[in-house]
């Protein structure tokens, strides 16, 4: 994936507004690292944020992934069959 979101942006950009309060247009971006610097700060808090309910869910604890198996979260594979027996 990482790869992938790489090499992606010399070949292609998304149409539109980055951010439309500042005027930054995704195809203003410049690729690799120097990319970083360019996203405003509210566009690293929602990456981060982003990031956060991915991993840790939007459930009503926290503490359920210290509990059971690492990776079984009784819902099966990719979270669509059923539970893993």
């Amino acid at each position: 994936m990482a790869t992938i979101g790489f090499i992606t942006p010399f070949y292609a950009k998304l149409p539109g507004y980055l951010s439309p309060s500042k005027d930054i247009k995704f195809e203003d971006i410049p690729v690799g690292i120097t990319a970083i610097s360019k996203v405003p700060a509210a566009g690293w808090v929602q990456i981060l944020l982003f990031a956060a309910v991915c991993e840790f869910g939007l459930g009503p604890s926290i503490q359920e992934w210290k509990e059971g198996h690492p990776g079984d979260y009784g819902r099966g594979a990719l979270g669509m069959f059923g539970p893993i027996t």
